[in-house]
């Protein structure tokens, strides 16, 4: 067997096929819950995006988090060349189960340093026992 050189061969190339830089990046929101004595909290990472390319929804008892980022264009640098560039752009949605019974309003959100807090308010529930059927033999 024999090797053959490669032909344009950049440092460059070498350099950023490494595993280092050939990862992905990941689009899911690490999140945190934390239980409290009145409420759960939500701690939702999200680096690099704007306050205003979040949206929370409530539908059906799913809390459903999406955001948008678009870190690819850098208008300042029009007339760079890049080698090699890694921003991300693209959307991300992660949803929760939170109950039927929580109401829009009852839930706060806020949003600072790239951190996502939700507050989700514990509702009681009703302590009944499960009612017992009994099947006819026919």
């Amino acid at each position: 067997m024999m090797l053959m050189p490669r032909r344009n061969y950049s440092l460059f190339d070498d350099l950023f096929r490494d595993d280092f830089f050939d990862k992905k990046i990941p689009t899911l929101m690490k999140t945190d819950i934390k239980e409290m004595k009145d409420k759960y909290q939500l701690e939702v990472d999200l680096p690099g995006y704007k306050k205003e390319n979040i949206n929370i929804e409530l539908e059906e008892g799913y809390l459903k988090i999406s955001a948008k980022v678009d870190n690819s264009k850098d208008e300042s640098d029009e007339e760079s060349n890049y080698i090699h560039k890694e921003r991300y752009y693209g959307e991300c949605t992660r949803s929760f189960y939170v109950g039927e019974d929580i109401k829009e309003e009852e839930i706060s959100a806020e949003f600072n340093n790239g951190i996502l807090k939700i507050d989700i308010p514990k509702k009681e529930e009703e302590e009944t026992a499960p009612e017992k059927k009994q099947i006819e033999i026919k």
